[in-house]
């Protein structure tokens, strides 16, 4: 039996649905009946869940439950910082005898996790409320931490197998939250007064046949007066200062036209409800505000759901680290209080506070942060190492030479700079003809206005002001941005997000595409394929001793081998060999052959031909089993290498990975050109001479490897589990790792053009259009304003579509 097979034989785990090992001894009783599960994190979350009588939690839920040792370890001498009164100061806010906080929750995975949290914790002493929010994974407490301190309150929460530390929010996305709030207080304003102004106005109208008295009529126009008054200087407050800003630059905006129109409009209203004379155009200056209004809001909401999303990924370092003192005791301190020349000691499984060097200690780093690959690295004394990578195997000291700002991990916060701050051909296209267009109808306006004036002075006036909101370009401005920020934001959704502006636009020109290998066509992490035996013991045998012996290891290849139900003794680690260790009295080792083979001092047996990491498992008598691990291809990869294909593309698979690995992938995949063992400046060749040879190329990496290429390539994309350099090298993230969402952008890019040239189209004709009719007085200001927001709603409407 292979060890797919094997696999796919095993139990679900009852909490978490991963695989119970075989023989597992992990047991409890759930809803009357004897559970298996995967690992004792798992048992000891079931059991907790019972004991507190919440076993109905597993009746409700829709998905299975995070596995425990796959949260964020949290230590109970870190936990216990967040009972110090200065830590709690930024985000526990007190009233009278209660503390109140805001926890950020992983491991949340279905409605039934709220209803267990909510319930655990009511049932805690002091514990007066607790509110999870499931869209943002938020949970308010209020509780009396006389009784509780808030170690014990995350502690408690760890036990039913969620991690939860203090929500600290983005500045940025707190700002942008700010101002959204703002818009949408504008917007109601403008809602609210146009729909009363719009009452009050109707009534003057003669259509209505109202048999209102002349005093009350000229209370009418008053009141229609007073309502529309907060709209102009409040709700359309952004309009004038924008417009004061680009005059002042010499640049014409919609905001100069808006402005114009609405300004006009007012004073006109007002020239009217003081006269008697004309008609009251305040209904049409809160249509008008609310229109534009509306769509801004819907466009900085996209901008905000961007901003959120781009902070979620900074969120790398830990809270707190061991800061050691001259004479070597270790501190438990957080992480705003270590400077630079600090030495830290960093446990195995512990992420590295900041970039330093090792000054003592030996172990794998797990780098995959920064260089996309799988594998840990050794280290060792003088090596620089960097924050947000994870320490494997052997504890180290390292002196700490950067934090903050000054790390290579913060490169990754100036995505949220760089985002949409480029804008397409096409949008650049648009906003210039649309500041001809205006400059052209100011000055057709202008002409028109004095050749009325001198035909008919009364309604030269009314004439200009028609022109004026008639041709305001506000669907044209608006054709390519709303689309855009449809498509952008619908993609957001699906998993990607777009970096630069051209991203749309250029996927429709692309005609090649490069693809990386580990990490991007494969899931950049080991899996068991196969056993195969040298000796008499079985397969199965052969898997125990393993998992036994790697069952006391950090390290990613020991994730491969599962859990086991007993663990070895005496196991010593040598990074960069293997394991030794002792399973009922059967001194055994694992990892390199050398290594292995030392131990009986027999010979080195040849290593297997074939594609994979091989690994040798011997004793004490020699070898008894090579075991085969294996990068896994992601099960979308297929499905991606198809609707590059049905496009007619050129597809290549460039990858430093030296292994015939590389060529049974692009086999498997039906890519045209597949070549390994590359350096970044040999990738960064082959780019060149595609689009030498005027090819459209598309790359698709994770690692700094590719970050050449990536910055090079006419559209990059890195995986959401890329490096910090790849990231912001690359056009767009694909920050869900799910390559579907790849293939979904193909298709709205296309569906994006469509809708724009749509958009461009019809604002264009309608201003064609217009301009001449209100020249020729043949539709009011009132009829202009319901002609430009009907136009603009359609506009906007219409790029909705994408995100259906």
């Amino acid at each position: 039996m292979t060890a797919a097979a094997r696999s796919a034989s095993l139990l679900a785990c009852y909490h978490c649905g991963l695989p119970v090992p075989a023989g597992s001894r992990f047991v409890a009783p759930v809803l009357g009946e004897s559970r298996e599960f995967c690992c004792p994190g798992c048992q000891a979350v079931a059991e907790a869940i019972v004991a507190g009588g919440l076993d109905s939690y597993y009746k409700h839920r829709s998905e299975p439950s995070a596995n425990p040792q796959t949260l964020p370890q949290q230590l109970s001498d870190e936990l216990a910082l967040y009972d110090r009164a200065d830590v709690q100061q930024p985000f526990v806010h007190h009233q009278d005898e209660l503390a109140e906080t805001t926890l950020l929750v992983e491991g949340v995975s279905c409605a039934a996790c709220g209803w267990l949290i909510e319930h655990h914790l009511k049932h805690l002493p002091g514990v007066r409320e607790a509110r999870l929010n499931l869209s943002n994974h938020r949970l308010q407490v209020r509780w009396a931490d006389s009784q509780l301190p808030l170690s014990q309150l995350l502690a408690a929460l760890r036990d039913i197998g969620y991690a939860a530390h203090p929500y600290q929010p983005d500045r940025a996305a707190e700002q942008l939250a700010a101002e959204n709030r703002r818009s949408l207080r504008q917007l109601g304003v403008a809602g609210l007064l146009w729909f009363q102004a719009m009452m009050a106005t109707m009534a003057t109208w003669p259509e209505f046949n109202i048999d209102l008295s002349p005093e009350l009529h000229q209370i009418m126009r008053w009141v229609a007066m007073f309502l529309t008054t907060p709209i102009v200087f409040y709700s359309c407050a952004p309009f004038f200062r924008g417009a004061l800003r680009d005059l002042r630059t010499r640049h014409l905006t919609m905001d100069v036209s808006v402005s114009l129109a609405i300004g006009g409009a007012y004073l006109a209203g007002i020239w009217t409800a003081i006269s008697g004379q004309g008609e009251l155009y305040f209904d049409a200056v809160g249509m008008f505000a609310l229109f534009l209004l509306t769509g801004r809001y819907l466009e900085r909401r996209a901008r905000e759901r961007t901003a959120a999303a781009t902070a979620q990924l900074v969120n790398l370092l830990p809270a707190s680290c061991l800061r050691l003192d001259q004479a070597g005791n270790s501190e438990r301190i957080l992480l705003s209080e270590l400077h630079v020349g600090d030495r830290v000691q960093v446990q195995p499984g512990a992420v590295l506070p900041g970039d330093g060097r090792i000054l003592d200690g030996q172990s794998s780093v797990d780098e995959s942060l920064l260089t996309g690959e799988y594998l840990p690295q050794a280290r060792g004394v003088g090596d620089a190492v960097t924050a947000g990578t994870l320490n494997v195997e052997g504890p180290l000291v390292v002196e700490i030479q950067a934090l903050g700002q000054g790390t290579r991990l913060s490169a990754i916060v100036r995505l949220l700079e760089r985002a949409q701050a480029e804008k397409p051909r096409l949008a650049i296209l648009a906003d210039r003809a649309a500041q001809w267009f205006l400059l052209l109808s100011l000055l057709a306006a202008l002409g028109i206005g004095l050749l009325w004036l001198y035909l008919d002075a009364d309604r030269a006036f009314w004439i200009v002001l028609a022109m004026l909101v008639a041709t305001c370009p506000c669907a044209l401005s608006l054709a390519t941005p709303t689309a855009l920020t449809a498509a952008t934001g619908t993609l957001h959704r699906r998993g990607l997000l777009l970096t630069r502006g051209h991203v749309l636009e250029g996927l429709n020109q692309i005609d090649t595409v490069i693809f990386d290998k580990t990490g991007t066509l494969t899931e950049g992490k080991l899996t068991l394929r196969d056993i195969r035996p040298l000796a008499s013991t079985t397969a199965d045998d052969c898997l125990a001793l393993a998992a036994a012996l790697e069952n006391r290891s950090e390290h990613p290849i020991a994730r491969a081998f599962g859990q086991a139900p007993q663990a070895a003794d005496e196991v010593r680690n040598e990074p960069g060999l293997g394991l030794e260790g002792v399973v009922d009295g059967q001194r055994l080792r694992i990892g390199q052959p050398a290594f292995v083979a030392a131990l009986s001092q027999a010979p080195t047996p040849s290593m297997p031909d074939e594609p994979g990491q091989w690994l040798l498992l011997g004793d004490s008598q020699g070898p008894l089993a090579w075991l085969v691990l294996d990068d896994r291809l992601r099960s979308e990869a297929p499905a991606l290498l198809d609707a590059c294909r049905a496009r007619g593309w050129q597809t290549l698979l460039l990858s430093g990975d030296s292994s015939p690995m590389v060529a049974s992938v692009a086999a498997e995949l039906g890519i045209d050109d597949a070549r390994g063992g590359l350096r970044p400046d040999e990738k960064l060749a082959i780019l060149q001479q595609l689009r030498q040879a005027g090819r459209k190329v598309l790359m698709l990496g994770d690692g700094v490897n590719d970050v050449p290429v990536l910055a090079a390539a006419d559209i990059s994309v890195a995986m959401g589990s890329a490096t910090d350099l790849a990231k912001t090298s690359a056009d767009a993230v694909l920050l869900s790792n799910r390559l579907e969402a790849l293939s979904a952008a193909f298709d709205l890019a296309r569906r994006t053009r469509r809708v724009i040239i749509e958009n461009l189209l019809w604002a264009g004709l309608y201003n064609g259009l217009m301009l001449p009719f209100a020249a020729l007085g043949w539709i009011t200001p009132a009829w202009a304003a319901i002609g430009m927001s009907v136009s603009s709603l359609t506009v906007v409407l219409n790029a909705l579509r994408l995100t259906r």
